[in-house]
């Protein structure tokens, strides 16, 4: 297909949202989706087919191409004819190594299906689970494709009967994980099924694919199957049944249009009034409505400057509009409006709602960031937010003080790019405190990077973020502002475990400003226990914590909030034994007295007054430190088992289970984040090097009694804190 033919059908069928389908691919570390992603590309005519497998098309960064890793999702947009109608195929790749699953979270707010990609030998592993999860927090219907199934046939050699076994095997995997992650309603309408088609079968590298509504209408089989691979005769099976024909065949039948899709998916990503002009319009992918979109992604261009990806849920988006970032507070004008094919762009005049589309212009965007017009301002869409907080800190300094300035804009143009990387300047040693999902995420995002740009600089050793919490509740505590005219009474206690986890959940959103009405968070609240008299009184959820007014009647109060809540955020930010994040704290106004007079009751007396009171009520509620701790899999040779598990006790981990499966022993355990740097090349030489992990989940955890002291001495000595601990009186 030449590139102007192929880019007029695209523009044609854009227009039309009931033939447009937005998917993501995504899986486990390695389990095929850039070579995947290569033969849908292929078959649409837009890559060589001898390529495609080879070329990774979609991994046009040299660094992925030197790792052999995907690290940033990448966006190409195609064309598929099905029953003799145009489909557009709008697919953004997604990388599969934990470190990079920042970028899945994000691909997941543009795309409204997705496939996942399962090895046939590896079956489902720990990543394949954050990722379903991912997909189904933001309403993404899910389709299967169990990849590889060639490497059963010729190296595993199992029976057609023993593959059956495999695949039903994979699929109920699958499942149960999206019966326990999608919201009820689609908790058994996603299922995946062999029977309807909504499961495929193939070897992404040897570009066939199978499925059995397929295999019915081309009287193929399994054994057919099997003989082909065998006899080395995969070209011939890849020509009978191609990967692209069956899986873009599953996309258009299985996976929902815009139309659909924005239905239901508008109602979990975008909290404003459903009946409102702009809530109606998006609910209908009215493209002559009120324009809303977000921007799922930021990445620089060495001639365009920044490239914004964004998702258009209403309206129209043309070359030369002026668009407002909410989130900025900022006007830009859209230079480009390009649709997207790998590392190419194609310009276009505009774009319509239901499409994913590249935009240049909007330097100042940030990913998440929500765009309407000037004078059309929307309520935001829902912060995108991932399942694993950032637990690795490095502190970076440039070796010569004149790229300061050149460093500092960098980081902070990357904190807008990737949201999952957190920027600090520590205020006593004036470093830069870059803190990441692991190693590899800091490695490859912000050390590479600097180098590229020709920055040198010193890092640190990787240092662990801690938690600060409480365990009992404290006596009432006053607080006096320094003019000794206001006062506040005050008390703090653990947060309710059943609502803290529903913010880790993603169930309540991780910040609540209830200055105006969150019906739905108010009504998940009270579902968890909460007494609705005590809902209406909460001002402000943060850092998996609360702040509750519990004063009746205290004049000019509401003259001051603002100030209470930033207090509040302040010591959420920087607790009082360590100066590290906390959380999992209800912090209580009771009374308060404050000056008649404005002028007596500024910033400088209500935020020390606030911040002191809330700390000094910390250190009487039985205060203790939490220490991020990785759940993960090992997968090791059961000969090779012993050097594992001795690894793990080396380190204060905890096994939770195991089990052995054709050889291979497969681990799980708990490990704390602080003992687990070089722990990957640790397990490699106590097994053979045959071993490797994989992570789960990141949970916080009460460090041990005995290492509290110490490693709050540790901290404070490494910030530049005094020794003790102030009193806070």
């Amino acid at each position: 297909m030449a590139e102007r033919d192929m880019a007029e059908r695209v523009l044609e069928v854009m227009k039309k949202p009931k033939y447009i389908r937005n998917i993501g691919t995504c899986a486990h570390i390695d389990h095929g989706k850039t070579t995947f992603s290569d033969n849908l590309l292929a078959g649409a005519g837009m890559i060589s087919e001898k390529l495609a497998g080879k070329q990774l098309f979609m991994d046009f960064d040299p660094q992925e191409q030197e790792r052999g890793i995907t690290i940033w999702s990448a966006n190409a947009s195609m064309i598929h004819e099905y029953n003799n109608e145009d489909y557009l195929i709008n697919l953004i790749d997604t990388p599969g190594h934990v470190d990079f699953g920042g970028d899945v979270t994000r691909a997941m707010r543009a795309v409204d299906g997705s496939i996942v990609l399962v090895d046939a030998v590896e079956s489902v592993m720990p990543q394949t689970e954050t990722v379903i999860r991912q997909s189904l927090r933001e309403r993404v219907k899910p389709v299967l494709f169990i990849n590889k199934v060639d490497r059963l046939i010729k190296e595993l050699k199992l029976t057609p009967e023993q593959m059956m076994e495999r695949f039903t095997k994979i699929i109920q995997d699958v499942n149960y994980l999206i019966q326990k992650y999608a919201d009820d309603e689609f908790r058994n309408k996603w299922l995946v099924n062999v029977e309807n088609g909504s499961v495929a079968f193939g070897s992404a590298l040897r570009k066939w694919g199978i499925s059995v509504p397929f295999m019915k209408k081309h009287g193929i089989t399994f054994k057919d199957i099997i003989d082909y691979t065998i006899n080395e005769k995969e070209d011939e099976l890849a020509k009978i049944s191609p990967l692209h024909k069956v899986v873009l065949d599953m996309i258009i039948t299985h996976l929902p249009s815009p139309i659909e899709a924005q239905k239901y998916r508008i109602p979990k990503i975008w909290k404003g009034d459903l009946e409102s002009p702009v809530g109606k319009d998006m609910i209908e992918v009215n493209p002559n409505g009120v324009l809303a979109a977000v921007v799922t992604k930021l990445m620089p261009d060495p001639h365009a400057g920044y490239v914004a990806t964004a998702r258009i849920f209403s309206g129209t988006l043309k070359t030369g509009d002026e668009v407002y970032l909410i989130g900025q507070k900022k006007i830009q004008r859209v230079q480009q409006v390009n649709i997207y094919k790998g590392p190419h762009r194609l310009q276009v005049d505009q774009v319509v709602a239901g499409n994913i589309v590249g935009i240049v212009g909007l330097g100042e965007a940030f990913s998440g960031e929500t765009i309407c017009k000037p004078d059309q301002i929307i309520e935001p869409f829902e912060q995108i937010t991932h399942i694993f907080e950032p637990v690795v800190t490095k502190a970076i300094e440039p070796k010569n003080p004149g790229d300061l300035a050149k460093m500092t804009a960098f980081l902070k143009k990357l904190e807008r790019e990737d949201t999952t990387i957190k920027v600090k300047i520590d205020e006593e040693t004036g470093e830069y405190l870059v803190s990441g999902l692991g190693e590899l995420h800091l490695d490859a995002k912000v050390e590479r990077k600097l180098k590229e740009i020709g920055i040198e600089f010193t890092t640190t050793p990787p240092i662990v973020v801690y938690r600060e919490t409480v365990t009992a509740k404290s006596p009432m505590v006053e607080g006096k502002s320094p003019n000794k005219h206001n006062k506040f009474y005050i008390t703090v206690e653990p947060i309710d475990p059943k609502i803290e986890e529903a913010i880790s959940k993603g169930d309540i959103p991780p910040e609540v400003d209830f200055k105006k009405k969150h019906l739905d968070v108010q009504k998940k609240l009270i579902d968890l226990g909460m007494s609705p008299a005590e809902v209406k009184n909460i001002w402000l959820i943060y850092n998996k914590s609360m702040l509750i007014d519990n004063t009746k009647g205290i004049q000019y109060l509401n003259e001051v909030e603002e100030l209470l809540k930033e207090a509040f955020r302040n010591v959420m930010d920087d607790g009082p034994q360590t100066r590290e994040p906390c959380t999992g704290i209800v912090v209580r106004l009771i009374n308060a007295e404050l000056h008649e007079d404005a002028v007596h009751r500024g910033p400088g007396q209500i935020l020390p007054a606030f911040s002191h009171a809330i700390m000094s009520a910390m250190m009487k509620a039985e205060p203790v430190i939490l220490e991020p701790k990785q759940i993960i899999r090992i997968d090791t040779p059961s000969e090779m088992m012993g050097g594992a598990i001795k690894e793990i006790q080396n380190r204060r981990g905890q096994i939770l289970d195991m089990e052995e499966e054709r050889g291979v022993t497969i681990i799980r355990c708990k490990l704390p984040v602080s003992e687990m740097f070089g722990f990957n090349s640790a397990l490699k030489s106590a097994t053979g090097g045959k071993g490797f992990y994989s992570l789960i989940d990141v949970i916080f955890e009460r460090i041990p009694k005995e290492l509290q002291d110490q490693t709050i001495k540790k901290i404070r000595q490494r910030k530049g804190l005094p020794a003790e601990i102030p009193k806070f009186e």
